[in-house]
């Protein structure tokens, strides 16, 4: 598998990346892995985004979604359309919130996006994408999300997606090649509680999972430092580890 980094920025887009979008590749099967603010236009410097297989949110925060709804415009107008339809997994009632966001209900001719995606509603559980085998499961978070461990070749990628500290999240990335998880808070602050993790915490998960390598992602640098996130994790997971950025490639 190849993991290419789209958009890494932690709740709202920041000066140096777009919202969360992570691209994987394996057998020349495209999947995308969130669709947040701003990534379809840095997705474009990587592939051409009519290849786009399936697509697959985790959750339905406006920084993992939003640029489902512009890619409806690239793919309802562009000459040549109507394309196949993108097969599209999400939590329940995805359909109506892209539909919402979109504001297309009142388009001649358009009442929904089922036009541009065939969607697919998610539960915890296995599944296969193409040649990808796919586990989610519920996590730590306001709204309902899934962490997804994404397996090939005998070769595994975990995603926290976002989430406070959960056990279910210990059991996704149990043993698994690389773990791209979220660290958006410092240590000392006031938190939310079940809401993010922060640096050390990512890094504790990753060390009771036995994770090969840990990437942290979901920076919010406006809320502190990227050097002490990286501190914090380090001094909890002694692993190989990085903080991610847009663009970044990573065979797996």
């Amino acid at each position: 598998m190849k993991l290419t980094v789209i958009g890494c920025a932690g709740s709202f887009p920041g000066p140096d990346s777009p919202c969360s979008s992570y691209l994987i590749e394996a057998d020349g099967f495209t999947f995308l892995l969130d669709f947040g603010s701003g990534s379809l236009g840095a997705l474009q410097r990587h592939i051409d985004p009519y290849d786009i297989d399936a697509i697959l949110l985790t959750h339905l925060h406006a920084d993992h979604i939003m640029d489902a709804c512009p890619y409806v415009v690239m793919r309802r107008y562009a000459p040549g359309a109507p394309f196949p339809r993108v097969p599209l997994y999400g939590p329940a009632g995805t359909e109506t919130r892209l539909a919402a966001a979109y504001g297309g209900a009142g388009e001649t001719g358009c009442p929904s996006l089922s036009d541009v995606y065939q969607f697919h509603t998610l539960t915890p559980g296995s599944f296969t994408i193409g040649p990808l085998n796919i586990t989610v499961d519920l996590v730590a978070h306001p709204v309902e999300t899934y962490g997804v461990r994404i397996e090939h070749g005998g070769r595994s990628l975990v995603y926290s997606s976002d989430t406070g500290a959960c056990e279910s999240l210990r059991r996704l990335a149990d043993h698994c090649d690389v773990f791209l998880c979220e660290a958006s808070y410092l240590e000392g602050n006031s938190n939310p509680p079940g809401v993010h993790l922060t640096g050390r915490e990512a890094g504790e998960c990753a060390t009771k999972a036995g994770a090969g390598r840990l990437l942290l992602t979901h920076l919010v640098h406006r809320w502190g430092s990227p050097a002490q996130t990286l501190a914090e994790a380090t001094s909890a997971y002694t692993g190989p580890i990085e903080i991610v950025s847009s663009g970044a490639v990573y065979d797996i």
